[in-house]
């Protein structure tokens, strides 16, 4: 999860996520981060198969601002 200082949290997957973080920052990351820096790293799961990390992914998208920032804490 990548976090911008107005607490915007944006959940993606990513095989090298220093990389993809990167993309984000420098716009070429995905539509809705665009504009919308800096990001950074919030939290990291994995490695999971690429099955795996969509399904985490979608699990963690359906959860609300407060559970993803309970999530956050405890990592």
């Amino acid at each position: 999860m990548l976090r911008n200082p107005r607490g915007i949290l944006y959940t993606g997957i990513a095989k090298d996520t220093e990389r993809r973080l990167g993309e984000h920052n420098n716009g070429r990351g995905a539509k809705s981060t665009r504009g919308k820096g800096p990001w950074v790293l919030s939290h990291r799961e994995g490695p999971f198969s690429h099955g795996d990390a969509l399904r985490r992914e979608m699990e963690i998208k359906a959860l609300s601002k407060q559970q993803k920032d309970a999530l956050i804490e405890s990592s």
